[in-house]
């Protein structure tokens, strides 16, 4: 394995060790080595739901547990690997990272979610990320309502080197999307990151907005957005189930990236997430730097969720 996949793997399991100790230390306060009864159950199912991998998943994952190990003399760490290896199993499906066709020329993919969410960090990290794989990149702020998050964007933009498409604090976020997708196509770009508001206090002007962005920008190109992607919080817990829930009424969300894995212990909504919704996770982050966002590996996020690491990860 390359030093750099064991340095992400590291982050990885840095990023998600408040969750994995919110697990690992409650699993090992319940039994040290206990036969699994019901009792035992119970108090693993109250501790799973806790760590907000949800009611449906946490009462999954105890039914398994109790179909392959019950009446048992089981140890903590043996229950870690079965949650882990089951975990794994739920995510495997959703594990797909952002696939981008550049012969679309560009590739348009707008991101949403709410502001403060991560998601103008999250597409300087994915500029550099395809940019890394050889990608001509722009990018759009289309949250114009915020001049932080233009300036925000455009300080991406020089970090990156990818051209920012900006105008002024006001301006109308659909003709921007319009003219950045004409300037990009002009330029020969791969593809084309478009930056959009999350004002969620006012649902109806947000869905208007979104609404009337989608529209304009297809009058230049029919098939755009091509992916539109939704930025979490994970800090946020179960309130990511409510955030999910509006963006795919606004606009048709292709796919989730989940942020400040690091900074939560709150990594399990993930796993709930997925078994509910069943949207493609792209990427995670567990850090402030670019090189922290990185392409979404099921099994990888189980262990260092349950707070296993292997011969690899050293």
């Amino acid at each position: 394995m390359s030093d750099e996949k064991k340095g992400w793997f590291r982050r990885l399991t840095q990023g998600l060790s408040r969750s994995s100790a919110k697990l690992t230390e409650g699993i090992s306060a319940i039994f040290t080595k206990r036969k699994l009864d019901d009792e035992v159950l119970e108090e693993l199912e109250e501790l799973l739901i806790a760590a907000d991998l949800g009611v449906k998943t946490s009462a999954d994952l105890i039914k398994h547990l109790r179909k392959t190990r019950f009446g048992k003399d089981v140890t903590d760490q043996e229950v870690r690997e079965v949650f882990a290896a089951e975990i794994a199993r739920i995510l495997e499906p959703v594990a797909k990272p952002l696939a981008i066709d550049p012969s679309r020329g560009p590739h348009v993919v707008l991101v949403v979610g709410v502001n403060g969410s991560g998601k103008t960090t999250t597409i300087g990290k994915l500029a550099q990320f395809y940019r890394e794989q050889g990608l001509k990149v722009m990018l759009a702020a289309g949250d114009t309502f915020r001049a932080a998050a233009v300036e925000q964007l455009r300080i991406w933009g020089d970090r990156t080197g990818c051209p920012v498409i900006h105008r002024p604090e006001g301006a109308d976020a659909a003709a921007l999307a319009y003219d950045a997708i004409a300037e990009a196509r002009a330029a020969g770009a791969d593809l084309l990151l478009i930056d959009t508001a999350g004002r969620l206090h006012n649902k109806a002007q947000l869905m208007d907005e979104l609404a009337k962005v989608l529209r304009v920008m297809q009058k230049i190109e029919p098939t755009a957005p091509h992916d539109t992607v939704l930025v979490l919080d994970a800090t946020v817990g179960q309130n990511a189930h409510s955030q999910v829930e509006v963006f795919r009424n606004l606009v048709k969300v292709s796919g989730l990236v989940l942020t400040k894995l690091d900074g939560t212990a709150k990594g399990g909504v993930l796993v709930a997430l997925a078994e509910k919704f069943g949207l493609p996770v792209h990427a995670i982050g567990v850090g402030e730097k670019a090189e922290d966002l990185r392409p979404f590996a099921a099994e990888k996020f189980a262990q260092s969720l349950l707070g296993i690491t292997t011969t690899e990860d050293a």
